[in-house]
């Protein structure tokens, strides 16, 4: 049995679940609603104050789909009770960002400043003018806008410029070294 699929996601105080036909779950919270439809094999249950997934059998199919069903469900709840952020670093000499309503002008180096708009449920924030903190409260889209973002000006090696994520590690290389 899949050790992630099989243990219960609690529901917080102020969070409803509701599992309509065909498995389409629906999480309400106090930072909004998110609704997504799941393997119509799998068993959902809202037992009292958790939610259960549990699989028919064990085809590769099911045992597969049991534990990203249940991460899926416990982000739904996580997203609309606490909600998730993606924290970006823009490194480099004249590199920064600014916010305009609801857009991000980044000067990056390029001959023009890159304007990226806010998408739909998500709201980005800038700390000083290096720092992007990306909010929402569906991770996945959380997670491809940071991605967007970062796409822009890639870290590269050798002196570490361009957008980085606040956690991550740029493996640095070595320049190549003068005449003697």
């Amino acid at each position: 049995m899949s050790r992630i699929g099989r243990m219960p996601i609690a529901i917080p105080a102020g969070v409803t679940v509701t599992v309509a036909e065909n498995n389409t779950v629906t999480v309400k919270g106090p930072k909004g609603t998110l609704e997504r439809t799941f393997a119509p094999e799998l068993g959902i249950k809202v037992e009292g104050s958790e939610v259960v997934v549990t699989r028919p059998n064990d085809s590769k199919k099911s045992k597969s789909l049991h534990g990203l069903t249940r991460t899926l469900i416990n982000n739904m709840v996580i997203g609309v009770s606490v909600g998730f952020e993606k924290v970006l670093e823009i490194n480099g000499v004249g590199y920064r960002g600014a916010k305009q309503g609801k857009k991000l002008v980044l000067n990056l180096g390029y001959s023009h400043p890159v304007e990226i708009a806010d998408p739909e449920g998500i709201e980005t924030v800038m700390e000083g003018q290096n720092k992007i903190i990306i909010k929402g409260i569906d991770k996945e889209k959380v997670g491809q806008f940071a991605a967007e973002i970062r796409t822009k000006r890639e870290p590269e090696p050798y002196k570490g410029k361009g957008i980085k994520y606040a956690d991550e590690t740029i493996r640095r290389k070595v320049g190549k070294t003068g005449k003697k």
